[in-house]
């Protein structure tokens, strides 16, 4: 890799961090685990992550992806998606007895153990975040009777009146986009002055880092693609990162195949990154397409260093010895 931009030649910045975060490891990682400990089928809850190409991969050995518990048979090995699940699905698996592995990123059950301690103690609960979207849907599984959602600034003028008295906090979906989480938040505060934040950042740290990213190199590329999917709401507020700090046009895209050849008309440079969900043989073949077309003078500009990995789930550790 060329280590300084060449003005004269065409020229690929690539975003870091970027790509799998600890979650996803975590989760894929589980599937594959749950595969050799146990054999085909096993059967995982909604997709493992939101990657159309981990998700067909995955199929190919043996992996049979459902909607709801239900649709697996009885006693089959089932595992929860990295999205996190409302305590409604994880009964209605025990009430199949099915062999359940949690593949929940850590940072998502945090936002859940946040919701069910502030319901606990008497709160009101606006979850800001996308309506139908999976991690919504979980956390607000937790006490639905006293969450509410708030699915972007105009949700806020739809949100409901309380009594002055009544306490409030915030909460949001993990893979949000930083700038306009807090735009919300700010809107949320002018109509409840008595709000009160999360005890911690609910945004994790691998979207908040690959937005960093983006934003350290936006100004400088013409064009931005993010590698991921359709249905990954990280990767889509790349896209929108990308455009809101400085980069003329942007797209997401699942293989380099897609990259339209139009969208390089005028370009110089082109910055690269993928979402959290997104391996990095993706980004690879992005790079060699341009590098087929003239974009060969490759710079990696990387603004944090991620160090963090979590735990398996415990029934697929190693036996210690």
């Amino acid at each position: 890799m060329s280590s300084t931009i060449n003005d004269a030649a065409k020229n690929v910045l690539l975003a870091a961090p970027r790509g799998y975060c600890a979650g996803v490891d975590r989760a894929v990682e589980t599937v594959e685990k749950a595969l050799e400990k146990y054999g085909a089928p096993i059967y995982v809850r909604k997709e493992i992550v939101h990657n159309k190409y981990v998700v067909e991969t995955l199929e190919k050995r043996g992996v049979i992806f459902v909607d709801e518990a239900d649709e697996a048979p009885e006693g089959a090995h089932l595992v929860f998606s990295a999205h996190g699940i409302s305590p409604a699905v994880r009964e209605l698996a025990l009430s199949r007895n099915q062999q359940t592995l949690d593949a929940s990123c850590p940072l998502v059950t945090k936002v859940h153990n946040e919701a069910k301690r502030f319901a606990r103690d008497g709160y009101q609960i606006l979850l800001v975040g996308h309506e139908g979207h999976e991690e919504v849907e979980g956390t607000a599984g937790e006490a639905p009777e006293i969450t509410h959602l708030i699915d972007g600034v105009e949700g806020v003028d739809s949100a409901p009146d309380f009594a002055e008295d009544q306490k409030l906090v915030w909460l949001s979906q993990t893979t949000l986009s930083v700038d306009e989480t807090m735009e919300i938040v700010k809107k949320l505060r002018e109509k409840y002055p008595n709000l009160e934040d999360p005890p911690s950042d609910d945004i994790c740290y691998a979207t908040q880092n690959r937005q960093q990213a983006v934003k350290a190199i936006a100004e400088k590329v013409e064009l931005m693609i993010v590698v991921g999917s359709q249905n990954s709401s990280n990767s889509k507020r790349l896209v929108e990162v990308a455009l809101d700090a400085g980069a003329d046009d942007s797209h997401l895209v699942d293989y380099a195949t897609q990259i339209d050849e139009a969208w390089l008309e005028g370009v110089t440079t082109v910055g690269v990154t993928s979402g959290a969900s997104v391996p990095e043989i993706l980004v690879r073949e992005v790079v060699e397409w341009l590098d087929e077309r003239g974009y060969s003078n490759v710079e990696q500009v990387t603004t944090t260093t991620e160090t963090i990995s979590f735990s398996l789930p415990r029934d697929l550790r190693p036996a210690r010895t």
